[in-house]
């Protein structure tokens, strides 16, 4: 019997190692051309399954496979889009198994989060109420790192070394340009419901006094008078204050401070809260401020690329053949931490049943007793997370990087109206 083709994409924000993913996935179907025939991937994630917008990356040598490795961003596309209820709209999921079959696809890899295991759930479950043989493996990618039934998400390793790197040079910065009147500076960083990201600003700190000297968690009611005073006593201490704050920051009753309005589909949209933070500063303390949102900078930044991290998505990626192979349905290679010092890590199935749509949040053991700062524990256990370096090649002063050439899949159906 003909061996049945592997289907990859990629879902939902992007980050600086899920080519990785993507390089380990190709790489582990070509040890088994005995189950596996072709590896395909749709381009812009489900979307691309659903309009039959494949390419074949069955044909990658060895040194495009390197560059796919080394390059940020999704080389396939992505997408933020959630598949409805498969009783709710029968006929997205009769055209998303009819693409499947048109091209012999056994397999589906859905690399993303919290929804995109949801995806490769309702997949799953379509499959089998329609008697098609198929095996669904969610691959684990988020900076947020946010998922649960895993240790870490890979992405987020990367995305804190390149935060930590800016907040450990803007101190200095800061700390030059100090003056008698007092300046202030805030980091605005990705983190809607949970403060990963801005944990990872801590690990700048050399000693006591080194930015960031107040970090502000989504997991923690924002307390302006507790704020204040903090600001007002570091300022005092040094001249000058660098603050992290996460997008999703609330307030005690629950509502989030800023917001940008709503998309299309409803979803709030996020963004501002480092220049609200830094002009009320300014307008209680009188303190000269600046702000900056890092926003595509901190999950794009292929330059600072954790070798931690590197390795991690990589090694998702293998393993999600291994369990597709192995006809695992519905789980997810989870990252399970063996030890802190040294830090040792393996790759391990979970069900993505108890996970999907799941948000993991900071530890309050994780925080300081004031809410302001990382514990002596948040601190152990991001450490590892950010060593090592993987630069990529450069090229006339900027990186080399190359986006590979896979050739488009032939449509065999009509084009999709849903």
């Amino acid at each position: 019997m003909k061996p049945r083709n592997l289907l990859y994409a990629q879902s939902g924000g992007v980050t600086a190692v899920i080519n990785a993913t993507a390089a380990g996935v190709i790489e582990a179907a070509r040890m088994h051309a005995d189950s596996v025939g072709r590896v395909l991937a749709a381009r812009h994630g489900i979307l691309g399954v659903l309009d039959e917008d494949l390419v074949d990356c069955s044909g990658l040598d060895d040194a495009e496979l390197l560059a796919l490795r080394q390059l940020p961003g999704g080389a396939f596309g992505s997408c933020r889009f959630d598949l409805d209820a498969p009783a709710d709209n029968p006929a997205q999921f009769d055209r998303v198994l009819a693409v499947l079959a048109a091209h012999n696809v056994g397999y589906f890899l859905y690399n993303g989060g919290n929804g995109s295991m949801e995806t490769a759930i309702k997949i799953s479950q379509a499959a089998r109420a329609r008697g098609y043989p198929l095996t669904c493996v969610g691959v684990p990618k988020t900076v947020d790192n946010d998922l649960e039934g895993t240790d870490c998400s890979p992405g987020f390793g990367s995305a804190g070394k390149y935060l930590a790197t800016s907040m450990r040079e803007a101190g200095l910065d800061l700390r030059a340009m100090a003056g008698r009147r007092g300046r202030i500076f805030v980091m605005e960083v990705m983190g809607r419901n949970c403060g990963w990201l801005a944990a990872s600003t801590v690990l700048a700190r050399r000693a006591p006094d080194d930015a960031p000297h107040i970090v502000l968690f989504p997991e923690i009611p924002f307390d302006e008078t507790a704020f204040l005073t903090r600001v007002e006593r570091c300022v005092a201490r040094l001249g000058y204050c660098a603050i992290t704050a996460s997008e999703g920051i609330r307030g005690a009753d629950g509502s989030l401070l800023i917001e940008q309005g709503h998309d299309l589909s409803g979803h709030v949209q996020l963004g501002g809260i480092g220049q609200w933070l830094a002009r009320l500063v300014h307008a209680r303390l009188d303190y000269k401020y600046h702000w900056t949102v890092p926003d595509y900078l901190q999950r794009a930044a292929g330059h600072l690329v954790s070798a931690t991290d590197r390795s991690q998505a990589e090694a998702v990626g293998w393993a999600a053949v291994q369990y597709a192979i192995a006809g695992r349905d519905c789980v997810m290679p989870g990252i399970r931490r063996r030890s802190d010092a040294p830090y040792r890590w393996e790759v391990e199935p979970v069900d993505l049943a108890p996970i999907a749509n799941q948000e993991r949040r900071v530890p309050r053991s994780f925080i300081d007793a004031d809410g302001f700062d990382l514990s002596p524990a948040g601190l152990r256990w991001l450490g590892p997370l950010i060593e090592g370096q993987a630069p990529p090649p450069y090229l006339n002063g900027l990186p080399d990087y190359r986006l590979p050439d896979c050739p488009p899949v032939a449509r065999r159906l009509g084009p999709y109206c849903g």
